[in-house]
This record gives structure tokens, sequence and C-alpha cells, in this order.
């Protein structure tokens, strides 16, 4: 009994790499190995990267919008009906010269799930789903061990972001220091490439720890998806389908193709018995076919219903045993008839076509 226990244990135990189906399945869900730190990397790195070529766009926007607001809106009376118009202008140019910006990080974005997931539309991933606001399992993914990894994770890049920018600071200290004594466009230029490069460094920084992180996220979800080798055993079941229903698929095939053979029975030019054991039917059309073709045959009760048919329907049954029985053995349903039995069936057409004649 213990024994018996024992490898029930182990047949449940994720031990199995997922199949293609359980991977499929697991991406249907939305369950991909995805590192987040990777998009946020490349995003802050792509934004950073290209406000080095639009921040003169950018500055120019500020200046001039500081030149019109304290030389035209300055003058204006604070009222509601000033206030509206106001914002309405800032908010229209502000929003033509972020889009560029926005654009950016929504292509690099997109593009860095791509790469790493590829093309998927996925609706299931993002259901409402009951348990997503159970509290028990919110506290179990709170206190998991993922979520303590994800915590050390955070704190590591708290740590070296901090020690990264403190050091660019550091080392630009006496520029800083400096910066009351020139004037507002140096000032200015001087703080927006020391944001570019702090914003460049830690977009690389968050870019390099990444990569570990990908690697784990690709084996933390690997571990999820396991299998277990009862789990491989039902999926491989459940593919093959049921002994059940698949004798029934069979069945409603065989029943199929016996229908259509039968549906081929009255075209027939003469059907050859055994005259109870065999039934062979056969048809030669001389301008379409090389030779004569075998559109159904049958053994015991198939034969009976092939001859109960081809009575129904006239067609002429000659009756020869060792025809028959070589025809069913050497021949399926739509070859021609074999070579050396060209000269047997000659002779019973020959008879069938004069029988034909005699009875017009």
């Amino acid at each position: 009994m213990r024994y018996r226990l024992d490898l029930q244990y182990f047949s449940q135990e994720k031990t199995e790499k997922a199949s293609p189906k359980k991977r499929q399945d697991a991406r249907q869900k939305g369950q991909v190995a995805k590192s987040s730190d990777v998009n946020t990397a490349l995003v802050m790195l792509a934004v950073f990267l290209f406000m080095f070529f639009y921040g003169r766009v950018l500055g120019e926007y500020l200046h001039d919008m500081l030149q019109h607001v304290y030389s035209e809106y300055i003058l204006w009376d604070v009222n509601e009906a000033s206030i509206i118009p106001i914002f309405e202008e800032i908010a229209l140019e502000s929003t033509f010269v972020l889009i560029p910006i926005m654009l950016v990080a929504m292509v690099i974005g997109f593009g860095a799930s791509a790469v790493q997931v590829g093309f998927k539309y996925t609706p299931e991933s993002i259901a409402m789903k009951l348990e997503k606001i159970n509290p028990i399992s919110g506290f179990k993914r709170i206190f998991s061990i993922r979520a303590l990894v994800e915590l050390m994770k955070s704190l590591l890049k708290i740590t070296l972001v901090g020690i990264l920018v403190f050091s660019i600071l550091w080392i630009s200290l006496d520029s800083l220091l400096f910066l009351s004594q020139k004037s507002v466009e140096t000032g200015f230029a001087e703080v927006a490439r020391l944001t570019g490069i702090i914003g460049v460094s830690v977009a690389m920084l968050l870019l390099f720890l990444a990569i570990p992180d990908y690697i784990y996220q690709k084996y933390d979800h690997e571990k999820q998806i396991r299998m277990s080798k009862q789990d491989v055993k039902d999926e491989h079941k459940k593919m093959e389908g049921d002994p059940l229903i698949k004798s029934k698929r069979r069945q409603k095939q065989m029943d199929m193709a016996m229908q259509r053979m039968m549906q081929e029975v009255p075209k027939a030019d003469v059907v050859i018995t055994n005259p109870t054991h065999f039934a062979i039917a056969l048809r030669y059309e001389d301008s379409e076919m090389a030779a004569p073709v075998i559109t159904a045959k049958g053994a015991d009760f198939v034969a009976f219903r092939i001859r109960t048919l081809a009575k129904q329907h006239e067609v002429i049954l000659v009756e020869n045993k060792a025809l028959a029985r070589a025809l069913y053995a050497q021949a399926e349903i739509g070859d021609e008839v074999p070579e050396e039995l060209f000269k047997a069936v000659a002779e019973v057409l020959a008879y069938v076509y004069r029988l034909k004649n005699e009875l017009m």
C-alpha cells in the first residue's frame, strides 16, 4: 500500500519539461517568459538618447512658452473666461511637443515585448477573474518566494542606481556649484546635459541588470509550466482521443466509405460474384479509362448488399468464383483490374455487352 502511494506521489511531481501543447496553452493564458526590466531599460535608454537630438526643440518650446506667458498672458485679467483659453493653448502646444517622445517610448516598449514573447493577442490574460481579487491569493503572492526575489531585485536596483547617480553628480560637482554664476541659457543647457547623462547611464545599468533578470524569468517560467508524468500521460491520451470515441469515429468513417461505395454500384457495368461469399462491381468507360475499374467490393454481408443493390438497378450479375476471389484479393476499390486478369475480365465484359445488345 505504501509503495503504491509513493508511486502516486512521484507521478504527480512536476519533473517533466512542458510539452509543445502545454507551452501553447500557457501562452494563450498570457504565461510567458518576460522581464519587465528589459522593457523599462530599453524605453528609458531610447527616450534619453532621443532627447539628446530633440532637446533643442524642447528647450526652444519652453523658452517661447515662458516668453509668451510673461509678455502676453501676464497682461490678461485672471478670471474664468481667460483661464480656460490659456490652459487650452498651453495644453495643445505641449501635446504636439511631447507626442514624439511618447511615440518613441510606445514603439520601443512594444518592440521590446515583441522581441521577448513575439506577437500574440491573449484576451484571456486580461479577462476579469474573481481569483485576481481574492485576498487569500493576494497574500500568497505577496509572501511568496517570487515576491521575495522581486523585493531583493528592487533593493539592488535602487542601491546601484543611487550609487551611480551620486557618482555622476560628485564628478560634476564643480560645474553644479558654478551654475549661479552662469546665464540662464548656459545653466539650463548644463542641467539638461547632466540629466541626459544620468538618464542614459541609469538606463544602461538597468539594461545590464535586466539580462540576469530575463534569464531568471525564463527559468521560473519553465519551472511554472513543468508537468508531472501523469500530466504527460493525460495529455497524450487526450490528444490521441478516448478509445471509445476513436472507435465511434472509425465506425462513422467506415459507414461513410460504405455509403459512397454503394452509390457506385448502380453505375457499374457488371457485378462478379462467388456467388455468395464475394461480390466485385466493375465499371469501364472506353473514352475515360485505360482499363476496367473496381468501384465496389465486399465479402459475405457486404457482398449480399452489393448483389441486392445491383439487382434493384438491373446491373448484370455474373458468377465466376475464381475471378471474383482473385479480384477481391489482388485489387482495392478505385484500382484498375490487374494486368494478369485482363483476359478473364474482358471475356466477362464482352458477355455483358452482348447480353445488353440482345435485350435491347
